[in-house]
């Protein structure tokens, strides 16, 4: 049976820890709030790529980019460098991890955490350091050189980024974005135009296509960035609201311990008191 001293000190712990907890999301709402005012998706550059593509006959571009080399393939995981994110980085993972049962591959994972699950997997990969909000273009820079160079030198035929999307503060999804071999959708509900019948090229329609998917495959990663990082707030905010809740349950059961041992112990010493009383009395 708890005594009242050791009730006492556990609940003095769990305000202190409560404490801690509204400091940690009061943080985490403010990192979302000033990174989401900076992320921006630019929507023009990549319809702009997608629209100059629509010209091009993929058919006549033998360009692995546009063409799977192989059922081979790379696969991006990007998850964060801390936890207090409710298994979130662990979905990532097992998302990523499912993607490449289809056919041989390889897996990047970004961000240490990504890389324990991935070790706790069996599976080998290829680490980056987690995002720095900072050096966020410089990483999706260096992420994007890497993966272009394996992906061509390895004649792999596909390439995936596997990220949360935070759909609103307190909702994340986990997605699979494929990016290569590249294939542009139409605008829904808008006829396709094809555009042009003859195009002048002063370079190798391989190089041009290769050059333009080099810089979209960048600003693509730049945005994923972006939006892990906002993910990685808003999921810390939850899972932190979750053991508050958990945490004020606790506290009220054992508050409810606290008052009955106290009742206890008051009629108990009432007992004795009278009991001592009536024995001096004869």
């Amino acid at each position: 049976m708890k005594t009242l001293s050791g009730i006492k000190k556990e609940l003095e712990f769990n305000r202190g820890l409560a404490s801690l907890i509204d400091v940690l999301k009061n943080i985490a709402v403010s990192q979302y709030r000033a990174l989401e005012e900076k992320v921006r998706l630019f929507e023009d550059f990549s319809l702009s790529v997608e629209s100059f593509l629509d010209f091009i006959d993929f058919n006549l571009v033998r360009h692995p980019f546009l063409q799977p080399a192989s059922k081979k393939g790379l696969v991006i995981a990007v998850t964060s460098d801390t936890g207090l994110l409710g298994g979130l980085n662990m979905q990532i993972i097992q998302a990523a991890v499912a993607q490449l049962e289809e056919g041989p591959g390889e897996l990047i994972v970004i961000g240490q955490r990504g890389k324990v699950y991935a070790r706790e997997a069996g599976v080998g990969f290829v680490g980056f350091p987690g995002i720095i909000d900072e050096q966020r273009y410089v990483q999706a820079m260096q992420v994007r050189d890497y993966t272009i160079k394996r992906f061509l030198s390895k004649g792999y035929g596909f390439l995936k980024i596997v990220f949360a999307r935070p759909v609103s503060f307190t909702v994340q999804r986990i997605e699979v974005v494929p990016c290569l071999p590249f294939r542009p959708k139409p605008a829904v509900g808008q006829a396709v135009d094809n555009g042009p019948k003859d195009i002048i090229l002063e370079s190798p329609l391989d190089d041009i296509v290769e050059y333009l998917l080099y810089l979209w495959l960048g600003q693509r990663l730049y945005e994923i960035f972006g939006l892990s990082r906002l993910a990685e707030f808003a999921a810390r905010y939850v899972h932190l609201e979750e053991s508050l809740q958990k945490l004020k349950e606790m506290d009220n059961k054992l508050r409810l311990t606290y008052f009955r041992v106290r009742h206890e112990l008051i009629d108990r010493n009432m007992r004795e008191l009278f009991s001592a009383r009536i024995l001096y009395a004869h």
